[in-house]
């Protein structure tokens, strides 16, 4: 959803391809969880030498349109709005939001030369860090360990993502990936969990030497995002 008038409350509301194949059915919405995010605004806009004064500081911000409701989650709210506590880290100084840290073989392979026909597939083993106000980086972070990461190959010819460290059951419960927009797509594949790996697929493309793909990792609790390219070698 979104606002459509700066000047008034309007709520622009609606349903994903999800929830209008629930209703087609004749199923019943029951929402019990919302995310918010930010994905419009440009805060290098703040300007804290404003001839006006400090209520005007954010002046601009405050005046940027904002865009419609799309239904499709991977490509609107990439910057989801997350309330973290005290109680997240070992001090509680947390300095910006958390990063995601992704240790895998795909993107070191790919790094150095494109990737080829893998039988155990490119590891994927994603992570939160953050970094508190002394400069110290702090990588025992419990975020997304219970909702997890939902994993999108952008384009389902390339290869196969599956997950290797699942969730617990509840969790599981919670998240369905159909939902993750890019997922309801017929060329992409989307997968939600803790770990996971990546099979390439090497097939003939008409001559073409390499194919260029990309999987992106998001953070299901933090919001934020990190995105892995590739290239894969063709025959």
């Amino acid at each position: 959803m979104g606002y459509l008038d700066n000047n008034t409350v309007t709520v622009d509301a609606i349903l994903t391809k999800k929830g209008r194949e629930i209703l087609a059915k004749g199923g019943q919405l029951s929402i019990t969880k919302f995310a918010l995010s930010d994905d419009e605004i440009d805060y290098t806009l703040w300007n804290p030498k404003h001839p006006l004064g400090s209520n005007y500081y954010g002046i601009v911000i405050e005046n940027m349109p904002l865009v419609e409701a799309v239904p499709d989650e991977s490509q609107h709210m990439r910057s989801k709005l997350i309330t973290i506590t005290k109680a997240t880290g070992d001090t509680g100084n947390i300095v910006g939001i958390p990063i995601i840290d992704v240790v895998t073989s795909l993107s070191s392979t790919s790094a150095q030369k494109p990737i080829t026909s893998n039988s155990t597939g490119y590891s994927i083993k994603p992570s939160i860090s953050y970094y508190t106000q002394d400069g110290t980086e702090q990588t025992n972070v419990q975020l997304n360990t219970t909702l997890g990461y939902t994993a999108i190959l952008s384009d389902a010819t390339l290869g196969i993502l599956a997950v290797t460290t699942k969730l617990s059951s509840d969790a599981t419960a919670e998240l369905d990936p159909d939902f993750m927009g890019d997922a309801s797509e017929n060329k992409t594949q989307t997968v939600v969990g803790l770990e996971f790996t990546f099979k390439a697929k090497v097939a003939n493309t008409q001559g073409t030497k390499t194919k260029t793909g990309s999987i992106t990792i998001i953070g299901n609790e933090t919001g934020n995002y990190v995105i892995i390219p590739f290239t894969i070698k063709t025959t």
